[in-house]
């Protein structure tokens, strides 16, 4: 098999059968999250989820919340992404996000208690109904990704 070779500058890696991994960032407004070479990204889309591997087209996506995994050889990683948006250009997966939070650090008794309190909030205007919905999915989420961990 023949040696690996460096494509473009974004550090990832093809062969002449084609690319074998993806550089993964994900960024939020305090800081680089994180900033890997990956097999494999499970992206949280707003309508659903989409896996990349290397070698995807081009592609730019709003995120829903949700949970962002991450694979290298057998190892997995989770995280809770919160909204935002992300790019696929060139083996390079960039994720926009305003929070990226590692699934093993989610506190899954207080996101429970934040949960029934979002549950109890009196939604008077359709607005607020919409809010306390958008924020029970959200909490919703944030434990699902917390239970894999």
């Amino acid at each position: 098999m023949a040696d690996a070779i460096p494509t473009a500058d974004h550090g990832a890696t093809s062969s002449p059968t084609g690319p074998k991994s993806l550089q993964c960032q994900v960024v939020t407004p305090e800081k680089t999250a994180f900033a890997k070479t990956v097999d494999f990204v499970a992206l949280p889309l707003y309508d659903g989820e989409l896996g990349v591997l290397p070698g995807r087209a081009p592609l730019l996506g709003r995120l829903g919340f949700g949970e962002l995994r991450i694979k290298t050889g057998d190892a997995v990683e989770s995280y809770f992404v919160d909204g935002g948006f992300a790019q696929v250009r060139d083996d390079v997966v960039t994720v926009l996000t305003s929070r990226a939070v590692p699934a093993a650090k989610i506190e899954m008794n207080g996101t429970a208690a934040l949960l029934d309190e979002a549950q109890k909030v009196r939604a008077a205007t359709e607005a607020e109904a919409e809010e306390k919905s958008r924020n029970v999915a959200r909490l919703r989420a944030m434990m699902h990704v917390s239970r894999k961990a």
